[in-house]
Parts: structure tokens; sequence; C-alpha cells
């Protein structure tokens, strides 16, 4: 009977404490999404005249991440519905190969984001006032408390819009696929632009955009060399930005920019060349 009893007791202490563990971790893994969820929306609509929301937060406990379905951020009083940002899915979790050299650091990947600025909202002021610098730097630390250092971005889309001209402007960049490493300096070999960026995309009339170079973004006025390049793109689609500020109207032919900034200890040089190639009017 004692001997019953003693294996009942080493029984409970070797898995009380485990189960318990189970439990618990079951149970955060079920509430922490709703209070994530909560938290997100406050953060976003704290912003000075925006408005915002997600539609659904997962966790992931064992990689440390949580993904956000369907973010949706809206300007206050704005004459369109158009979201400034919509965020199909955002993946934030703690980039595990950084914390081997020391480092806790996170990484963000965004699937298929969309970012609309329409001109007309722009130039509405809310009653709640402007979003500033600090305040989008501010909402950005809320939701992403851990250094950045490593940020992707998979078939993205940008458009600027205006809609008051005749006619309207509609320019565009879809297919944005970026990638930007080491943004928080984990690994430096003495390096004075020690992150990198790589981004493409197509612009409007077909043109095939690239975006690539180095830079620093520790230092107070960040220090970069970048190297922009469009290349191939249909000109008539610049006809109605053309019509309206030189009443041009392209009949065929191609467009292409290449650009290149550097920036050392908040000195700015570059260039810009704009290439019209075998045009019609």
């Amino acid at each position: 009977m004692e001997e019953t009893a003693k294996k009942i007791r080493i029984f409970y202490k070797r898995y009380t404490i485990p189960i318990i563990i189970v439990v618990l971790l079951i149970i955060a893994r079920q509430l922490l999404p709703y209070y994530l969820e909560k938290y997100v929306n406050r953060t976003l609509n704290e912003i000075p005249g925006h408005e915002g929301y997600v539609k659904d937060i997962d966790v992931a406990l064992l990689r440390g991440a949580y993904v956000i379905e369907g973010l949706v951020l809206k300007k206050l009083g704005a004459e369109t519905d158009t979201p400034m940002l919509d965020f199909e899915r955002s993946d934030i979790s703690i980039e595990w190969k950084s914390l081997f050299k020391g480092k806790i650091v996170s990484e963000i990947e965004l699937h298929n984001p969309k970012f609309n600025y329409i001109f007309e909202d722009q130039e509405q002021e809310p009653a709640e006032g402007e979003a500033d610098v600090d305040d989008w730097t501010q909402a950005l630390k809320d939701l992403v408390p851990i250094d950045i250092n490593h940020f992707t971005v998979h078939n993205g889309t940008a458009n600027f819009v205006e809609l008051s001209s005749d006619p309207d402007i509609s320019m565009f960049l879809e297919n944005i696929n970026l990638e930007a490493t080491n943004l928080s300096n984990v690994v430096n070999k003495e390096e004075i632009l020690p992150s990198t960026l790589y981004a493409t995309a197509i612009s409007m009339g077909g043109g095939d955009v690239t975006l690539q170079g180095n830079l620093n973004l520790l230092k107070k006025i960040p220090d970069l060399d970048m190297e922009f390049a469009l290349k191939q793109a249909d000109v008539t689609a610049l006809n109605d930005l053309s019509l309206r500020y030189a009443g041009v109207d392209f009949e065929s032919g191609t467009f292409e920019l290449y650009s290149e900034v550097a920036i050392a200890n908040g000195y700015l040089k570059g260039y810009l060349k704009p290439m019209f190639i075998n045009t019609r009017l």
C-alpha cells in the first residue's frame, strides 16, 4: 500500500508540472490572438487623422511570431473609400538566425500589400490633425517592439491617383518584390553601408523597375548608395501626365529613367536621367 502511494506521488511530481505548462500554453494560444487583435486595432486608431482595423490575427508561439490578416488603414474625412494601406497578410516574427549572433531582432514579411495615395484624400485635413513622422514611428514601434532586421515584400502594389485633374492622373507600380537585409546591423564587418536593399516591380506602361544598393539606417541621417532603373516602358502610358503638364500626346515610343543617389554624412549627390526612345507625337 505504501509502495503504491509512493508511486502515485512520484507520478504526480513527474507529470503535474509539464501538464500544467501544456494547459497554460493552450489557454495562452486561445486567448492571445483576441488580445493582440484589440491591441493592434487600438494602435492603428491612435494614429492621428486615421482609422484602421485588422480582420484576424494568428499566433505561432513556437517561432515567436504573429500573423495579421487583412490590415486596413484609412484617412478620416477622405473623399474616397479607398484605404491608404491594405495589407492582405503581414508576418511579424523573431529572426532566429540572429539569436545565434547574440541579437534579438525581428523580421517582417508582407504578402500582397497595397499602398494607395489619393491626392484629394491627402488634401483633406481631418479634425484630429495630421499624423507626423513621430506618430508613424511610434505606431511601428508599438506593432513591432523589436528592432527590424529583415524586411520583405511579396507582390506589392503602389498607386498614385489624382481624380480632380482632367484627364485623371493614375500612376502605379505593381508586382513589387523587395528584400532589405541586416537593417539593424547584426552582421557588420566594419562596412560603411552594412545593409542591402533589392527591389523589382512593373511600372505603368509595362516597364521593368529595379532598385538596389546599400545603406546604413542606424545614423540620424542615413547613409546610402542606391541605383534606380526603369526600362522599356510604353511612353503612351504617360499621356495623361504629359498632356496636363506639357501639352504632349505620344503616339508611340519607349520611356526609360535612370538615377543614382548617394548620401554620406548628410551630403547628397546624384543624378536623374530620363530617356525618350523612338517616340512619335
